[in-house]
Formats: structure tokens, sequence, C-alpha cells
């Protein structure tokens, strides 16, 4: 803490990218912690804030009515005092296209603490590289984030891809008591592989298709008796105007375990390619029996802090976003991260929680 009585982070630390300024404004938020950071996003070809981060930050601002100096384009610092949260209808317009499931990343834990309902309206990006897909949200991280006592509603009312973006999305939060510990540790055995292959604008669904065939395959040739079904869907105009393409796969287990693989389709795309990449992902964490997947680890880490009790996710490899994460969460919250390495690269993440209650209900 500085004289200023600001929580001072560097924003280069690690990853140096926008996780550590999501973490640390959703954090100061629900903490009612003023903090300053440096130094933002100091590893990237273009460091300071971006139209996404810039979008979520002023969200913040409105979510916590904070005092914010250092909002702007490009700004690398940026001090953050929050008052209360407040919950509300809050529309954010990128005009661009920014990923709204980011901005929505550093919404989410605010609003489950706020003192009634809220609902985020956003354009931009649903479908946009490093960024999860509308999709994965909606059938990846909310089964997850129940296991959390953490539910949400999100609809995809229009599609957005890059470079124009237009998608059109509605999450709805209701706040809670508190969040509880989750247990994300066993896997039990492989229920069901399914997924969903779309393809948009002045593609042709042959694209869609060829993800689909192709992720088929590979999945029976390398689990002969799964059965695995993959949607085919051509997006309609009243849907998504832009060309876009991609594929979600999803794996749940008979514990409860949901993993989730995306690809996203960029200037040449091959749907085999997108089908192949995406189903080998999604076999690799079956074959190893990893209860969360890669790009769910750093997501579930400001949850798991907060709750009340002890919470316990097993994993593969920790990224450096799941690093960078746990760093933010321990320097401002004091909870302590247990990482245990084991066969096969899994690992065990586990910490006794805040119990943060929410004071606002």
């Amino acid at each position: 803490m500085d004289a200023n009585g600001f929580l001072e982070i560097d924003g280069s630390y690690m990853e140096g990218g926008g996780q550590i300024l999501r973490n640390a404004l959703s954090l100061s938020c629900i903490l009612g912690k003023p903090i300053r950071i440096t130094k933002i996003r100091a590893n990237r070809p273009k460091p300071g804030l971006s139209h996404q981060h810039l979008h979520g930050v002023n969200l913040l601002r409105d979510v916590a009515n904070a005092d914010v100096v250092g909002n702007t384009m490009f700004s690398t610092e940026l001090q953050f005092s929050p008052r209360t949260i407040l919950g509300d209808v809050y529309r954010v317009e990128t005009r661009t296209a920014a990923s709204i499931t980011l901005i929505y990343q550093m919404a989410l834990p605010v609003l489950l603490f706020a003192g009634r309902p809220s609902r985020v309206d956003a354009i931009g990006g649903t479908n946009v590289s490093m960024a999860p897909p509308v999709e994965y949200m909606q059938e990846v991280l909310l089964p997850n984030l129940k296991r959390f006592g953490a539910p949400f509603e999100l609809k995809a009312l229009y599609y957005g891809f890059y470079p124009r973006g237009n998608g059109r999305c509605q999450l709805e939060v209701q706040p809670v008591e508190k969040l509880t510990a989750g247990q994300i540790v066993e896997f039990g055995q492989l229920d069901a592989v399914q997924g969903v292959a779309f393809c948009a604008g002045r593609l042709p669904r042959a694209i869609a298709l060829d993800m689909q065939q192709t992720a088929q395959r590979e999945i029976h040739r390398l689990f002969p008796h799964q059965e695995c079904s993959i949607e085919v869907l051509k997006h309609p105009t009243e849907k998504a105007r832009d060309n876009g393409a991609g594929i979600l796969m999803t794996a749940t287990t008979s514990q409860g375990c949901v993993l989730g693989s995306a690809q996203i389709g960029e200037k040449k795309i091959d749907g085999h390619v997108l089908g192949s990449d995406a189903s080998c992902q999604l076999a690799e964490y079956v074959r190893k029996e990893i209860c969360v997947d890669e790009h769910m680890q750093d997501q579930l880490i400001i949850y798991m802090a907060l709750a009340s009790g002890c919470s316990k996710i097993r994993t593969g490899p920790l990224t450096k976003h799941t690093l960078t994460a746990i760093h933010v969460v321990e320097l401002m919250t004091g909870v302590k991260f247990i990482k245990e390495v084991g066969l096969s690269g899994r690992t065990l993440i586990s910490c006794e929680g805040l119990g943060k209650l929410n004071g606002l209900i």
C-alpha cells in the first residue's frame, strides 16, 4: 500500500497482459480496495489499454461508482477507487470487434456481489481470436461456475467477428449471499462428446461440414466406442452478416466435469484444420482425465479465492494466465494457493477461500 492508500500492482508481471487488469479491477470492486496498476500490458506488442480493456474499465467504473484516473486508450497506468457495487442495467458499445466475453469476465464476479439483479448489454466481438468465444462461456464456463454457486444467463442475440464486430449479447446476473467452495477433482467416465461447428456471412456451409466431419473422425479414431454429436450451423443473416467460422467441442463426464475446446477461423479458413485442432485438444484432456481445461483454469481462480471453504480443481500444466491470476489474487486477498503436480503433468490447485459475504443483500 502506498502513502495515498493505493495497492500498487505491476502490470508487467508474468504474462503481462490483460489478465492482471481484469482480476485486479474485479477484486478492487468486490473488496473495496483502491488500486494503482502500472506498466499495463507491458509485454504486449501494443502496451496499454486497448478498446476491450478500456470498455471493461469504464463498465466497472459505473458498476462500482468508482473514481478513475488513466482510463484512456493506450494508457499504461490506472488508478481505480471503488465505492458501492450497483446492480443495474448497463450497456457497453465497443464499436469494434473487442471481445464481449472478456468484458463480461471482468463484470461477472463483481455483479454477483451487487444488491440486486443486473444486466449487461454489450456490442462487440462474440467470436474473436485471443478470447473465449461466446459459446464457450455458455457451454463450459456456466456449468463450471454452478459448482461455486455462481450461475448466470447469457444470450447471444447476434454474432460478431473480426474486424467489424457488431455482435450483441445480454448477460443477466443474480446476486448471491456468498460463493460456495467448488471441488472439481474427480473425472469419472466420459459420458458425452458434442459441439457445434458454425459459419456465417458469405462463407459456405461446407466449411462447417468439414469441421464437423474431421472432428468426429478424430474422436472416433481415438475413442472408437464414443459417440460424438456435432451440430452444423450456418448462421442466418438475422443472426450474423459478416464472415466468420469456428467450432466448440465439449466433453462431459459422469462426475460432472465439463471440458471445452474451441477454434476460431481467421483469414484463411480451413475447416479440416479447425476440426482436427479442436478434437485433438479435447481428446488430450480426456486421455489425461483432466477435470478443468487449460482455458478454464485462470477463470476459476478468483471464484476459488472468494468462496467459503476449501476449493480444489484438477487440471493440466498451469498456464501463464493461471499463474498470473494466482499472483494477483494472492496479493489482493491474502489467500494462499497450493499447487501439486502429479502424473502426466496433472496439477491440483487448492485454496481456503475468503468466504466473502455480500453485505448488500
